[in-house]
């Protein structure tokens, strides 16, 4: 899962919230001491991401796209699978993704003194160019692609996204209409509230 899901599935904690949101970004000695709360936070991060690295539905949506984005393709599935959170947002929140994202911006906004050096720098330009919102749309993902090609070291597995989705679209969409609702269960199971 990708910053969309990772920041709904915190659960409406602010803590867990930001520890989810940093975890990727925390390199040790970094001279940041976090909360109980946030390291919650962190921890609940990992424990998505152990559960979706190793969920069945997860590995059948890597394999589906494995011929065009080979080692990526699990990184690719993540994105797709914000996209059709995004999509059917109204499906899992009573609130519109737009009052989601603006909140969400508010919120990593007010805790920046918390977040490591390199988040406080990115935030800005996350939030100004509402990557959340990205998600949403097939343009937004094509930007999402495009900066993260610029991350990567072979970002010609990374060409051709767009048509690789489309080309397997309803077989994604299915395999995330299992998996996710079972992530949330998994998400409430472990507590955090």
């Amino acid at each position: 899962m990708n910053y969309l899901a990772h920041l709904f599935l915190s659960c409406d904690n602010e803590d867990h919230l930001l520890g989810n949101f940093i975890a990727d970004s925390i390199k040790r000695p970094e001279g940041l001491i976090f909360s109980k709360e946030i390291m919650e936070g962190i921890h609940l991060h990992k424990l998505i991401d152990q559960y979706t690295d190793i969920h069945p539905v997860v590995k059948q949506s890597t394999r589906r796209l494995h011929h065009r984005h080979r080692k990526y393709a699990s990184v690719v599935v993540d994105i797709w699978y914000d996209h059709l959170l995004a999509r059917q947002w109204n499906k899992y929140s009573n609130r519109s993704l737009r009052e989601f994202a603006d909140e969400m911006y508010a919120i990593l906004r007010k805790r920046t003194k918390d977040m490591p050096n390199k988040l406080k720098l990115n935030l800005p330009l996350m939030a100004d160019d509402d990557w959340l919102m990205k998600y949403s749309t097939m343009d937004g993902m094509m930007v999402i692609f495009d900066k993260l090609k610029k991350r990567v070291s072979k970002p010609d597995l990374l060409l051709g996204a767009k048509e690789a989705f489309l080309a397997v679209e309803k077989e994604l969409e299915e395999d995330f209409g299992i998996f996710f609702p079972m992530l949330q269960d998994y998400v409430c199971k472990q507590h955090w509230h």
